[in-house]
């Protein structure tokens, strides 16, 4: 049998933490292309929002060394990265610079970058967003987006871009600050590009596999919305073999041997009562809505739901309102949320990706991921350095660069959201080797 003459992508992630720009360039730079050993492609480059006032100095710098025909990065709040004893850091609200080098043979890249005027309107034809991004859909390309958080049609944006390449993968992040606030930035090439998008699109051999952990527990059961306007729940259905649903819902549901319609408020009243004493003190300040992505789904399961914020209630209608558009129809489940859930979520997610990886014919050899973390993950919400990464790396022993978002892009069934309080993982490898 002919021996294949693919030749083997690879990838090499550098972190420092000088605090002197030109001192941390330096360092990633002769970091990775050690590592690498090859001449790379593509660059992707994360840097603290503490060298913020120095933005515009860094892509001259780096390509200075590199050279490089793509470039791309963001600043942020806290960025990740592969230290000098090849362990992945998460390093927040100090100086840090990560930076990624990627040897990719056969594979064709295509950046860009687009403010929110280039967007065409969401009833334009998918021919206008394939003109816009310059790849056409049947190349699959595989998409890598950072975004200032300053961009106004985020939402808009992923739309449209599912429209044109429905069985693309897309995924990313907000740009951030750190606590005290400040500028923001991404770039591309050699410049920073204010309020706008940056991006990759990859075709040929490689793919970019998804791990969405959202860090939330479903608490009751689904309701069917039946009534709602935009964002707002206005009545939700349950069934009558929802066996626990409490008091006075249940019997009638049981007894009926019919659906029963009541307000949502009148849901999560029956539910709470139901919660253990921990778990009502948490929904007095985490508690979420969970929507359903495949409305044909039965068994539901961690990565079947799209989660949103609990934004209001009005105690006369009984209605609530949440992060997201709804219409009748839909499912939805209460949510909670804290570290130990978020934890387990993750864990869960990154044992069903390696048995999934189990079955690749060539491993997880030559791959590399990207980490697109919520800034209110990390130290905060764990109360430890390096969670999220250090579980990553458990599983999965490749390089890991990434930072902490405003807002992380990836998918929910068949559709790309702009999610919170979310680490979302793009796992990058050769569709064939």
């Amino acid at each position: 049998m002919a021996e294949s003459t693919t030749k083997p992508m690879r990838w090499a992630s550098a972190l420092s933490q000088r605090p002197s720009l030109e001192a941390a360039v330096k360092e990633v730079v002769e970091m990775a292309q050690d590592d690498l050993r090859a001449s790379p492609d593509l660059g992707l480059v994360f840097i603290s929002s503490a060298f913020a006032s120095e933005y515009s100095r860094l892509m001259p710098l780096l390509q200075e060394q590199l050279g490089l025909p793509t470039l791309i990065g963001c600043g942020a709040g806290g960025v990740v990265g592969m230290n000098a004893n090849h362990q992945a850091e998460e390093i927040e609200g100090e100086p840090a610079l990560s930076l990624t080098l990627g040897y990719l043979p056969d594979v064709e890249i295509h950046p860009f970058h687009l403010s929110a005027d280039d967007l065409p309107d969401l009833d334009s034809s998918p021919d206008q967003w394939v003109e816009l991004i310059g790849v056409k859909p049947e190349d699959q390309p595989q998409f890598i987006l950072l975004v200032d958080p300053y961009f106004s049609q985020i939402n808009d944006f992923l739309q449209g871009l599912d429209y044109a390449y429905p069985g693309s993968v897309k995924v990313g992040g907000l740009a951030s600050t750190g606590v005290m606030g400040g500028p923001t930035g991404v770039f591309c090439g050699s410049r920073l590009y204010p309020e706008s998008i940056v991006g990759l699109a990859l075709c040929g051999n490689i793919v970019i596999e998804t791990i969405v952990a959202q860090g939330c527990r479903p608490i009751g059961h689904p309701y069917r919305v039946t009534q709602g306007e935009r964002n707002i729940v206005l009545e939700v259905e349950t069934q009558p073999e929802d066996s626990d649903f409490s008091g006075t819902v249940r019997e009638i549901a049981s007894s009926s041997g019919v659906s029963v319609r009541l307000s949502p408020l009148e849901a999560l009243q029956d539910l709470v009562q139901e919660l253990s004493e921990e778990d009502r003190q948490l929904a007095q300040n985490s508690l979420f809505v969970g929507v359903v992505r495949d409305e044909f789904k039965q068994t539901l399961e961690p990565g079947d739901f799209l989660i949103r914020n609990l934004i209001g209630v009005d105690p006369r209608a009984g209605a609530i309102a949440i992060g997201d558009r709804v219409r009748p129809g839909q499912r939805i489940q209460f949510h909670l949320r804290d570290s130990r859930t978020s934890a387990e979520d993750l864990e869960l997610l990154m044992e069903r990706y390696q048995r999934q990886a189990s079955s690749f014919p060539q491993g997880m050899t030559n791959a590399a991921a990207l980490m697109f973390s919520c800034l209110g993950r990390g130290e905060g919400l764990y109360g430890e350095p390096n969670f999220d990464s250090g579980l990553f790396r458990r599983y999965f022993n490749i390089p890991l660069s990434g930072f902490f978002c405003n807002g992380e892009i990836g998918p929910v069934g068949n559709g790309t959201f702009l999610h919170g309080y979310t680490s979302v993982f793009g796992i990058c490898r050769q569709r064939k080797q």
